[in-house]
């Protein structure tokens, strides 16, 4: 992905410790979140910290929405390939002042990925589908942010 950015160039620091989560799915908001803040720094323009002090910005929001959805099957029906959905709200605002950076209310991914047949259960699906888009989803949110729009 690029490393461009339509962000005021003050914007350095960032306070960021973890989206809300609005979703049935335990810990989802961690593995987010972590995915996030690895991004973030892996554009080598950002540090990102967990309080406000000496921050430039702040990044808040919450996951509302995740679906696991198969979308192939093999010749018995056993679906092999799914698509993870993910919808968030997320903002960042300048610090001092609240003024809006960027927004979007409605930030959603979609990821395919392949069944891994070890997976026993449906949450056992939903966990391994968490683990393999985390990092697409953050690194698409990033882009998205970073790109303005």
């Amino acid at each position: 992905m690029g490393q461009g950015s339509s962000l005021p160039q003050n914007i350095r620091v960032v306070e960021f410790t973890t989206l809300e989560n609005r979703t049935q799915r335990v810990g989802l908001e961690q593995r987010l979140s972590a995915e996030i803040t690895r991004e973030l720094v892996s554009r080598g323009r950002f540090r990102v910290q967990a309080t406000e002090p000496g921050a430039d910005a702040v990044l808040t929001g919450a996951v509302l929405g995740f679906n696991l959805y198969p979308v192939s099957f093999d010749s018995q029906g056993i679906a092999t390939n799914y698509q993870v959905q993910i919808t968030a709200r997320v903002a960042l605002t300048a610090i001092p002042g609240g003024e809006a950076i960027w927004e979007n209310p409605a930030f959603t991914f979609r990821g395919n990925y392949e069944f891994n047949a070890t997976a026993a259960t449906y949450v056992d699906r939903e966990n391994d589908a968490i683990d393999r888009v985390a990092d697409q989803f953050a690194q698409s949110l990033v882009t998205s942010m970073l790109e303005g729009f």
